[in-house]
């Protein structure tokens, strides 16, 4: 068993698990299925191939920078004398956010994955496409964790300076990950099953919950591999780049 950690980062993000129609709510962090369909981006498959190897993957998140939610209000008016006006909607994004995903999976498949998230299919985007991630998302995969839960219970915090300054009074992050049999769960419809044009279609996962105080954390600064190089990415990222 490996780990897989993820720097999901960017101006925008958005992470809906149920909205529809007129109102596209945000959850207050990333969500299993918008995540597994970022790796399903990378790895250049289709919307009607299998997910079942990538939401198998044992999931967790921190909110090491939780941001700040915005609305946007939207129209759109078709060209004159095509179609009716669409209706009105309301979006609304995490703005200015950090978070640390922690992937845990067979070695080879989650080297597979790093090595698709360094060099994309598709381009990736933090839950919509309008969100694209302002950092290349992988930093790498290691053995030093027996799960994710010890992962995210340990790794160093990824918050901004300016964030870390304005908030010294913060004590604890907040983390979520799949639940286990026994654990304390609130049931979240994120769990992937099919992206198919056809209808997308998700499953219930368990979510247990749980604070990290930052004075259990390893450190600051760059994340550290078990052979000890530096895990944080030094790739050059445009997020454009596909355009």
């Amino acid at each position: 068993m490996a780990v897989l950690l993820l720097r999901l980062s960017g101006p925008m993000q958005s992470w809906g698990d149920s909205s529809r129609f007129v109102r596209r709510t945000t959850r207050t962090e990333p969500t299993k299925s918008g995540v597994v369909g970022m790796l399903a981006s990378a790895l250049g498959r289709s919307r009607e191939d299998a997910l079942d190897d990538l939401a198998q993957l044992e999931f967790g998140v921190r909110a090491d920078q939780p941001g700040s939610l915005m609305v946007d209000f939207q129209t759109e008016r078709p060209a004159e004398g095509r179609g009716k006006p669409m209706p009105l909607s309301y979006r609304y994004y995490l703005a200015d956010a950090k978070f640390l995903v922690a992937l845990a999976g067979p070695h080879d498949q989650l080297e597979a994955i790093d090595h698709a998230l360094r060099n994309p299919r598709w381009p990736l985007y933090l839950g919509r496409r309008s969100c694209p991630p302002d950092v290349a998302p992988s930093m790498g995969v290691t053995d030093r964790y027996r799960d994710v839960r010890e992962a995210l219970a340990a790794e160093p915090w990824i918050a901004s300076k300016k964030f870390r300054q304005t908030h010294r009074g913060l004590a604890e992050l907040e983390v979520s990950c799949d639940a286990r049999e026994g654990d304390p769960a609130e049931s979240q419809a994120d769990h992937p099953v099919s992206f198919s044009g056809a209808g997308r279609t998700y499953a219930s996962r368990g979510v247990y919950r749980f604070r990290v105080p930052l004075t259990q954390l390893s450190g600051e600064g760059a994340v550290g591999t078990a052979s000890g190089e530096k895990r944080e990415s030094t790739l050059p990222h445009n997020p454009m780049g596909f355009f």
